[in-house]
């Protein structure tokens, strides 16, 4: 004899409330009564109501399912990072939501807060800077979080990062030994730490190093984007940079189609290094000279670390750099 299938309407007599309650329970809607939760879950358990993985997961107070918040899906950058994440979420049995926040301070809280809603164990943010309004989200939610390719710089939160301070480092000083002595330093907002803490203090150190004066006129902030780095092309120029080093691939193939259309050489007349190695470096003619970040791991880790977080098991470290290098291309000499 067949096993009769548990209904919504069985929950709701047996717990006597509405099915609009056991709803809400099942879907994490905050605005039930504690207790009235409390008795929905233990009938949910002891019937074993299964209508899908959520439910079932809030009756055993895990829903095996994790958050990724990310600023731009369609960036080459974030997309490599989530395949990573995802590759490793399915090794461990996990499954993702992956929402998109635009970058945007306000939209964070409030897709942080939906994922929140639906009971995630764990959450891995993405974002171009952690701001104090999310930071006091993630206290008061006790739920595990993982920043990927973003940094805490007060380490109160687990992070995989490179040495982005290094890496600026490194290119800038490939630049000047190239015969540069006006590089531009093109990036995001310089409130995001990454840029203007970590690459803009890697960029000045190889400055120091071969006695070059620091000059804001050839620091930009751009948004990251193609379209921002063909905007961008004529003011770089105009600063008297004869070489760049860009914090985005888009942002930089941008700025290489631009200074081509206006009949720059590179890297004959100019010379760019950019940041992420993804595939647009690499279809760039000529292709594009590039840190080399491993997007896939950083994202892989992420979601490790996260596992490790979300069993209460012993972590050694929970800031982890991973190594970089640079790969040269035809943007450069």
């Amino acid at each position: 004899m067949e096993k009769q299938t548990i209904t919504i309407y069985d929950v709701a007599r047996e717990a006597a409330v509405s099915m609009a309650t056991v709803s809400r329970v099942v879907n994490g809607n905050p605005n039930v009564k504690p207790a009235t939760r409390k008795k929905v879950l233990e009938v949910i358990d002891r019937l074993d109501y299964r209508p899908n993985a959520v439910a079932r997961g809030l009756a055993s107070k895990r829903t095996t399912t994790v958050g990724v918040i990310i600023p731009d899906v369609s960036n080459a950058y974030f997309a490599s990072l989530a395949r990573g994440i995802d590759d490793v979420a399915t090794m461990y049995k996990y499954n993702i939501i992956l929402a998109n926040s635009d970058g945007d301070d306000k939209k964070e809280i409030s897709v942080l807060n939906t994922l929140l809603a639906k009971q995630v164990d764990g959450v891995i943010f993405m974002g171009h800077h952690l701001t104090e309004e999310v930071r006091g989200e993630f206290s008061r939610s006790k739920t595990p979080v993982v920043l990927a390719g973003s940094i805490d710089p007060d380490n109160q939160v687990g992070s995989v990062n490179i040495d982005y301070r290094e890496a600026m480092k490194d290119a800038t000083q490939a630049l000047i030994q190239s015969g540069n002595q006006k590089v531009a330093f093109i990036s995001g907002s310089l409130l995001d730490p990454i840029n203007g803490i970590s690459r803009l203090n890697g960029y000045k150190e190889a400055l120091a190093d071969n006695q070059l004066q620091f000059t804001e006129g050839l620091v930009f902030e751009s948004e990251y984007s193609y379209k921002s780095g063909l905007a961008l092309h004529e003011r770089v120029l105009n600063s008297g940079a004869t070489a760049a080093v860009v914090a985005d691939d888009e942002l930089a193939v941008g700025l290489l189609n631009g200074l081509t259309d206006t009949g720059i050489r590179v890297p004959e007349d100019f010379e760019i290094i950019t940041s992420n190695n993804s595939l647009y470096s690499e279809m760039a003619r000529p292709s594009v000279t590039s840190i080399t970040q491993p997007l896939y791991d950083i994202g892989a880790v992420a979601m490790r670390l996260l596992t490790k977080l979300m069993n209460k098991e012993d972590i050694e470290e929970k800031a982890i750099i991973l190594p970089y290098g640079v790969t040269k291309r035809g943007s450069t000499k």
